[in-house]
């Protein structure tokens, strides 16, 4: 079933493509694959990214957009990201990324292609495990920039994920916010043998 990526402001893309057109911010990038990289470069696949605020937190998971993350394609691979953050003039470009999240990202792309359901695909991060998922969010129409994981989503881990937890296997947002809950709670809460 085709994903229904959220369309990306229109601010935000151009600030990644005025990036991507500066010979100065691809060469002084901390990615070698861009600044090595001939040929065009393409921003694609705009994910909005939340972060998880205070997974221990019992009751609905509160979360909060902090930007847009684009896969940079150079041929037929990704080859970096590229985000877009809001500020108070507006969206601007961040940063350029390159390390496993940029494949991971593409493969849990693919993967979620492949599920019979339709699905909105984000990005959340969990800043307490150092934690990115893939966060398939069931309601197609939503406003991407908006809302909380709700029952029937997904999320997928991406590699590399905490220990213990397995990198793209799909959750329903309970089961794998009860076990991030799990991890995070100090083993004095838990009551531990005395």
């Amino acid at each position: 079933m085709p994903l229904h990526v959220p369309p990306a402001p229109a601010p935000a893309l151009r600030s990644v493509l005025t990036a991507l057109g500066s010979p100065t911010a691809v060469r002084e990038a901390p990615t070698p694959a861009l600044r090595v990289h001939q040929g065009p470069l393409r921003p694609e696949r705009p994910l909005p990214v939340h972060v998880l605020d205070d997974v221990s937190r019992r009751g609905t998971p509160r979360t909060r957009l902090t930007g847009w993350r684009f896969l940079i394609r150079g041929g037929e691979h990704a080859l970096a990201t590229a985000d877009a953050m809001l500020t108070p003039d507006g969206w601007a470009f961040s940063h350029f990324g390159e390390g496993p999240y940029v494949s991971a990202i593409e493969r849990a792309l693919h993967q979620a292609e492949s599920v019979p359901t339709a699905y909105q695909p984000r990005l959340l991060s969990v800043p307490e495990l150092y934690m990115l998922t893939l966060w398939l969010h069931e309601d197609i129409t939503a406003d991407g920039a908006e809302g909380c994981p709700a029952a029937g989503d997904l999320l997928v881990p991406l590699a590399p994920a905490p220990p213990g937890i397995a990198a793209h296997r799909p959750h329903r947002v309970a089961e794998l916010l009860s076990r991030l809950t799990l991890r995070l709670t100090p083993a004095s809460l838990l009551g531990s043998p005395a």
